[in-house]
């Protein structure tokens, strides 16, 4: 499968994105990431990029598994049954 072409006509690197179970977004391929203020983000460490859905990780945008401590929920009706709603 060729991969697609920027609006310039460069090569596009492939990224993949995966949302773990009741964890992170797993970024795969070769990617740059930065900030609010354009700041280039540097993974805690090399390969796949794990990045916080559950707002409890202390390197944020990063994972730090912190979910498991907090039991983060991404089913809408898990979350909703324990907060009563």
């Amino acid at each position: 499968m060729a991969l697609p072409l920027d609006p310039l006509g460069e090569l596009m690197s492939e990224v993949k994105l995966q949302i773990r179970k009741d964890g992170p977004i797993l970024v795969t391929g070769p990617c740059e990431m930065f900030d609010a203020d354009g700041n280039v983000l540097t993974p805690l460490r090399e390969g796949a990029v794990a990045l916080c859905r559950c707002g409890a990780s202390a390197t944020k945008p990063f994972c730090d598994g912190f979910h498991r401590r907090v039991e983060f929920s991404d089913s809408p009706r898990e979350a909703a049954a324990e907060s009563g709603s």
